[in-house]
């Protein structure tokens, strides 16, 4: 891997971990206002009143207080929230629909059929809710939101936004603690990369092969193992195992990085 790329990986990661630290950071301030903020609304109720009328403190003066408190934690929630939601990979992603990108359907595995994924109306499925594979090239990732394909092997293929010559991938998946099973056995564990040349029909070129770790972050970057000798407009994703799901493997996003190439 080239000294220059390998050196943008490490500023990545340093600023992802500086990101996560400065999370913590205010999610602790965050405690103690709200701490202060419980203390100061039961101190306003600790006020009473002397048969002259005059009050033994200052209610105003406490209300205000409290405003002041509240106002300052709402504006570091709504802090934290927006570095909760920044793209903490700080690549470009070749791969999002929104930008161009798609599933080519004739190279990509069936989809996983599942009844329990069906509105019946007197006993007739009319509506099946299953997500589609291009659910993989969109960034809302929520409990559910992913493509399913039978068994613990399949493979997309996906057509680039543009042409690139390809340096990484991102694969994403959701924790184990915003599980609704509370396991997530159907993610993606071994798998490997392949760029596509002659526009998605041609032969495949082996870019590398990875192991997503479920234990470690929900977002996780791949460097390619073998440079692109020229750019490609597609690239096949083929999932090689998962984590011991027996029915059906889960693939929430798969994200594509890499230099523009030529479009020509």
């Amino acid at each position: 891997m080239p000294k220059e790329q390998l050196e943008l990986f490490q500023k990545d990661s340093q600023t992802l971990e500086n990101n996560f630290r400065e999370i913590l950071l205010l999610t602790e301030q965050i405690n103690v206002l709200k701490a202060l903020l419980r203390d100061t609304q039961a101190g306003l109720h600790n006020y009473s009143w002397n048969p002259n009328g005059n009050a033994d403190g200052d209610p105003t003066r406490a209300q205000d207080h409290t405003e002041v408190m509240d106002k300052e934690m709402s504006n570091l929630v709504n802090y934290v929230l927006k570095k909760l939601r920044e793209d903490q990979v700080q690549m470009a992603d070749y791969a999002l629909k929104s930008s161009g990108a798609s599933i080519v359907e004739a190279g990509t595995s069936e989809s996983y059929r599942n009844d329990k994924a069906r509105l019946y109306w007197h006993g007739i499925g009319f509506l099946n809710y299953e997500m589609p594979p291009d659910i993989i090239l969109q960034p809302d990732v929520h409990p559910g939101k992913c493509w399913a394909f039978p068994g613990s092997q399949g493979h997309t293929l996906i057509r680039l936004a543009r042409k690139i010559l390809p340096t990484a991938v991102t694969v994403e998946h959701i924790s184990e603690k915003v599980s609704p099973s509370g396991s997530i056995s159907s993610a993606p564990k071994e798998f490997s990369v392949h760029g596509i040349l002659r526009q998605c029909e041609g032969e495949e070129i082996f870019l590398g092969q990875f192991v997503y770790n479920k234990a470690e972050a929900t977002v996780q970057t791949f460097a390619l193992q073998h440079e692109a000798s020229e750019p490609f407009l597609c690239v096949k994703l083929k999932i090689l195992s998962n984590w011991g799901h027996p029915k059906y493997t889960c693939l929430y996003r798969f994200r594509v990085h890499g230099s523009p190439g030529d479009l020509s």
